[in-house]
Protein backbone atom coordinates (compact mmCIF):
# COMPACT_ATOMS: atom_id res chain seq x y z
CA UNK A 1 0.00 0.00 0.00
CA UNK A 2 2.96 2.31 -0.48
CA UNK A 3 1.85 5.74 -1.61
CA UNK A 4 -1.77 5.18 -0.62
CA UNK A 5 -3.16 7.67 1.85
CA UNK A 6 -4.94 6.59 5.01
CA UNK A 7 -8.29 7.79 3.70
CA UNK A 8 -7.91 5.76 0.51
CA UNK A 9 -6.85 2.74 2.56
CA UNK A 10 -9.92 3.18 4.76
CA UNK A 11 -12.28 3.34 1.74
CA UNK A 12 -11.95 -0.35 0.86
CA UNK A 13 -12.94 -1.69 4.30
CA UNK A 14 -15.86 0.76 4.30
CA UNK A 15 -17.11 -0.50 0.94
CA UNK A 16 -16.61 -4.15 1.84
CA UNK A 17 -18.27 -3.68 5.22
CA UNK A 18 -21.21 -2.02 3.44
CA UNK A 19 -21.55 -5.08 1.18
CA UNK A 20 -21.41 -7.62 4.01
CA UNK A 21 -23.99 -5.64 5.98
CA UNK A 22 -26.09 -5.52 2.81
CA UNK A 23 -26.10 -9.32 2.75
CA UNK A 24 -27.07 -9.39 6.44
CA UNK A 25 -29.84 -6.88 5.75
CA UNK A 26 -31.05 -9.00 2.85
CA UNK A 27 -31.51 -11.92 5.22
CA UNK A 28 -33.26 -9.72 7.77
CA UNK A 29 -35.64 -8.13 5.27
CA UNK A 30 -36.06 -10.66 2.48
CA UNK A 31 -35.37 -14.24 3.63
CA UNK A 32 -38.89 -14.88 4.98
CA UNK A 33 -40.55 -13.56 1.83
CA UNK A 34 -38.13 -15.55 -0.31
CA UNK A 35 -38.91 -18.79 1.53
CA UNK A 36 -42.66 -18.15 1.42
CA UNK A 37 -42.95 -16.95 -2.18
CA UNK A 38 -40.16 -18.90 -3.87
CA UNK A 39 -39.89 -22.10 -1.86
CA UNK A 40 -43.47 -22.60 -0.64
CA UNK A 41 -42.72 -22.44 3.08
CA UNK A 42 -45.90 -21.73 5.08
CA UNK A 43 -46.03 -18.17 6.39
CA UNK A 44 -45.89 -19.39 10.00
CA UNK A 45 -42.48 -20.96 9.29
CA UNK A 46 -41.04 -18.39 6.88
CA UNK A 47 -38.99 -16.71 9.61
CA UNK A 48 -36.94 -19.88 10.03
CA UNK A 49 -34.53 -18.65 7.34
CA UNK A 50 -33.48 -15.58 9.26
CA UNK A 51 -33.38 -17.54 12.51
CA UNK A 52 -31.06 -20.16 11.00
CA UNK A 53 -28.84 -17.47 9.49
CA UNK A 54 -28.67 -15.58 12.80
CA UNK A 55 -27.88 -18.65 14.89
CA UNK A 56 -25.10 -19.70 12.49
CA UNK A 57 -23.69 -16.18 12.58
CA UNK A 58 -23.84 -15.99 16.39
CA UNK A 59 -22.07 -19.32 16.83
CA UNK A 60 -19.34 -18.34 14.38
CA UNK A 61 -18.83 -14.96 16.07
CA UNK A 62 -18.39 -16.75 19.38
CA UNK A 63 -15.56 -18.82 17.92
CA UNK A 64 -14.22 -15.95 15.79
CA UNK A 65 -11.25 -15.16 18.01
CA UNK A 66 -10.09 -18.75 17.75
CA UNK A 67 -10.42 -18.65 13.98
CA UNK A 68 -8.47 -15.39 13.77
CA UNK A 69 -5.71 -16.80 15.96
CA UNK A 70 -5.26 -19.70 13.51
CA UNK A 71 -5.69 -17.80 10.24
CA UNK A 72 -4.83 -14.26 9.25
CA UNK A 73 -7.56 -11.71 8.66
CA UNK A 74 -7.13 -11.78 4.88
CA UNK A 75 -7.90 -15.51 4.76
CA UNK A 76 -10.91 -15.04 7.06
CA UNK A 77 -12.33 -12.27 4.86
CA UNK A 78 -11.74 -14.02 1.52
CA UNK A 79 -12.91 -17.43 2.72
CA UNK A 80 -15.89 -15.92 4.52
CA UNK A 81 -16.91 -13.94 1.44
CA UNK A 82 -16.64 -16.96 -0.84
CA UNK A 83 -18.52 -19.15 1.63
CA UNK A 84 -21.23 -16.52 2.04
CA UNK A 85 -21.60 -16.12 -1.72
CA UNK A 86 -21.81 -19.90 -2.15
CA UNK A 87 -24.47 -20.15 0.55
CA UNK A 88 -26.60 -17.41 -0.92
CA UNK A 89 -26.28 -18.84 -4.43
CA UNK A 90 -27.22 -22.27 -3.07
CA UNK A 91 -30.35 -20.77 -1.50
CA UNK A 92 -31.30 -19.01 -4.72
CA UNK A 93 -30.54 -21.82 -7.15
CA UNK A 94 -32.04 -24.79 -5.32
CA UNK A 95 -35.75 -25.60 -5.66
CA UNK A 96 -35.97 -27.10 -2.16
CA UNK A 97 -36.63 -25.02 0.93
CA UNK A 98 -34.44 -27.15 3.18
CA UNK A 99 -31.45 -26.63 0.88
CA UNK A 100 -32.23 -22.90 0.74
CA UNK A 101 -32.21 -22.94 4.53
CA UNK A 102 -28.80 -24.65 4.44
CA UNK A 103 -27.64 -21.87 2.10
CA UNK A 104 -28.74 -19.24 4.63
CA UNK A 105 -26.79 -21.09 7.32
CA UNK A 106 -23.68 -21.20 5.13
CA UNK A 107 -24.06 -17.46 4.47
CA UNK A 108 -24.21 -16.85 8.24
CA UNK A 109 -21.11 -18.97 8.80
CA UNK A 110 -19.19 -17.18 6.07
CA UNK A 111 -20.23 -13.62 6.83
CA UNK A 112 -19.96 -13.81 10.62
CA UNK A 113 -16.35 -12.77 11.10
CA UNK A 114 -15.83 -10.46 8.14
CA UNK A 115 -17.24 -7.32 9.75
CA UNK A 116 -15.39 -7.82 13.06
CA UNK A 117 -12.15 -8.10 11.05
CA UNK A 118 -12.90 -4.79 9.31
CA UNK A 119 -13.65 -3.12 12.63
CA UNK A 120 -10.33 -4.38 14.03
CA UNK A 121 -8.37 -3.44 10.93
CA UNK A 122 -9.99 0.00 10.95
CA UNK A 123 -8.18 0.73 14.18
CA UNK A 124 -4.85 0.06 12.48
CA UNK A 125 -5.18 2.14 9.29
CA UNK A 126 -2.03 4.22 8.92
CA UNK A 127 -2.64 7.93 8.70
CA UNK A 128 -6.19 7.73 10.07
CA UNK A 129 -6.82 7.88 13.82
CA UNK A 130 -8.84 4.90 15.14
CA UNK A 131 -11.38 7.39 16.52
CA UNK A 132 -12.10 8.42 12.91
CA UNK A 133 -11.65 5.14 11.01
CA UNK A 134 -13.76 2.84 13.18
CA UNK A 135 -16.83 5.12 13.31
CA UNK A 136 -16.59 5.69 9.53
CA UNK A 137 -16.44 1.95 8.83
CA UNK A 138 -19.23 1.26 11.32
CA UNK A 139 -21.57 4.02 10.13
CA UNK A 140 -21.25 3.34 6.43
CA UNK A 141 -21.26 -0.40 7.02
CA UNK A 142 -24.57 -0.20 8.86
CA UNK A 143 -25.88 1.97 6.02
CA UNK A 144 -25.57 -1.18 3.92
CA UNK A 145 -27.91 -2.98 6.29
CA UNK A 146 -30.42 -0.15 6.15
CA UNK A 147 -30.26 1.06 2.55
CA UNK A 148 -29.10 -2.12 0.83
CA UNK A 149 -32.32 -4.11 1.24
CA UNK A 150 -34.30 -1.21 -0.24
CA UNK A 151 -32.07 -1.36 -3.30
CA UNK A 152 -32.58 -5.10 -3.46
CA UNK A 153 -36.33 -4.50 -3.29
CA UNK A 154 -36.03 -2.25 -6.32
CA UNK A 155 -34.07 -4.92 -8.20
CA UNK A 156 -36.63 -7.55 -7.15
CA UNK A 157 -39.51 -5.39 -8.40
CA UNK A 158 -37.79 -4.98 -11.76
CA UNK A 159 -36.90 -8.68 -12.06
CA UNK A 160 -37.29 -11.13 -9.15
CA UNK A 161 -36.23 -11.63 -5.56
CA UNK A 162 -34.04 -14.53 -6.69
CA UNK A 163 -32.12 -12.22 -9.01
CA UNK A 164 -31.77 -9.57 -6.29
CA UNK A 165 -30.38 -12.13 -3.83
CA UNK A 166 -28.15 -13.59 -6.56
CA UNK A 167 -26.81 -10.08 -7.18
CA UNK A 168 -25.98 -9.88 -3.48
CA UNK A 169 -24.05 -13.15 -3.74
CA UNK A 170 -22.05 -11.74 -6.64
CA UNK A 171 -21.21 -8.65 -4.57
CA UNK A 172 -19.89 -10.91 -1.80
Amino acid sequence: LDGVTGVQTCALPILLCFLVFLAEGAMLDWSALFLKENRGVPIAWAGIGYAAFSIAMAIMRLVGDGILSRFNSRIVVITGSLLGAFGLLLAVLTPWWITALLGFIILGIGAANIVPVFFSEGGRVKGVPPAVAIPAITTLGYAGQLAGPAGLGYIAKQSSLSIALGFTAILL
